[in-house]
């Protein structure tokens, strides 16, 4: 792979475009992982297009579709999902729902799988949004448009007839629903955290914004290839079972208010400049990408403070580094990988 070298990163030698191998399954052979994959196949092309012509579209309530989604989750095998919420212990998550996402809040999610938003319409029915890294807006998309999104070719900007609008507008018009962006704006192998997108800065005042991390057991149902269709299913149906682990960060507030700018505040002098507080607070993390490296939007302070500050709680979640590549070098990637196909 010394090919795509330049496609490493330079701080942490994390390569986030290349396809993870598919694993090998020792105690089960290949017979069986066949005949599971086409016993399962009919069955999940059943649920799948049952749900998205049919289900969704009628007047059903939301455990219902619930319910939906998690069938289609169980077909393949996506049973066991281990689940943690930062400063929640265990089996006590049921007295501490605010530190889960819920109406007006903004789920800022890793994006290594098309189970990412199958998993995040399950569990909390949100409206997903497609981010991009040159603009501060973001497009209203659908939970299948979502899925497919993360075999498709990275873009740096919405396309010429795409509805845009902010965070902030999604909440308002829909108060009782979260708001899920993937703020990477592509797909990766979950190794490593992309700059992330300016949109998750314009966010309404009053809303909360969670970092999720959602990684795999084994890893190969990552797509960070455009049209992996056939290794994805192939990884998806023919393995026994498949493990979610999902980790869910404390809520970041809007306004440049990080626990790691209140506590400088607070021992600040009358002297003390509101505004290096938040550069210094943004430029403390040591040999990690910077947030408005690879942005071609004007970020204020307290902007940066933001970004950095949800960039941070999902390489901590997730346990893997942030990365200076983004949407640009992806796109070169690719363009490199299908010339080694040809």
């Amino acid at each position: 792979m010394e090919r795509f070298s330049q496609f490493r990163d330079r701080g942490t030698g994390i390569a986030p475009f290349l396809p993870l191998p598919l694993q090998p399954e020792r105690d089960w052979p290949l017979l069986i992982r066949r005949l599971l994959f086409y016993i399962r196949l009919p069955f999940f092309v059943f649920a799948f297009v049952g749900y998205f012509l049919v289900l969704q579209w009628l007047p059903l309530g939301s455990l219902v579709k619930k319910a939906a989604l998690w069938c289609i989750l169980g077909i393949p095998g996506i049973w066991w999902v281990d689940l943690q919420v930062d400063g929640v212990r265990k089996g006590s998550l049921s007295k501490q729902r605010s530190r889960l996402p819920g109406p007006r809040s903004v789920i800022a999610a890793s994006f290594t799988s098309p189970i990412d938003p199958l998993y995040l319409a399950a569990v909390f029915d949100p409206v997903f949004t497609a981010s991009y890294p040159t603009t501060r807006e973001v497009e209203e998309i659908s939970l299948l448009t979502a899925m497919f999104s993360a075999f498709l070719p990275p873009e740096l900007s919405p396309h010429r007839n795409a509805e845009t609008t902010t965070l902030a507008s999604l909440s308002r018009k829909y108060p009782n629903r979260p708001i899920v962006t993937f703020p990477e704006c592509t797909t990766t192998n979950g190794r490593g955290i992309l700059p992330l997108s300016p949109a998750i800065t314009d966010v309404a005042p009053d809303a909360k914004i969670f970092p999720i991390s959602l990684r795999y057991s084994p890893e190969d149902v990552v797509t960070p290839l455009p049209d992996s269709y056939t290794n994805f299913f192939w990884a998806l149906l023919s393995r026994p079972t498949h493990c979610i682990r999902v980790r869910i960060a404390e809520a970041v507030l809007p306004g440049g208010r990080q626990p790691g700018v209140s506590a400088r505040v607070k021992n600040s002098t009358y002297d003390t400049n509101y505004f290096d507080i938040l550069e210094e607070v943004s430029a403390s993390k040591g040999g990690q990408a910077s947030t408005s490296e690879k942005l071609e939007v004007d970020l204020s302070p307290a902007d940066k403070v933001i970004l950095d500050a949800v960039g941070d709680s999902l390489a901590r979640l997730g346990r893997v580094g942030r990365v200076g590549l983004g949407v640009r070098e992806k796109k070169e990637f690719v363009r490199e990988w299908r010339r080694t196909e040809v």
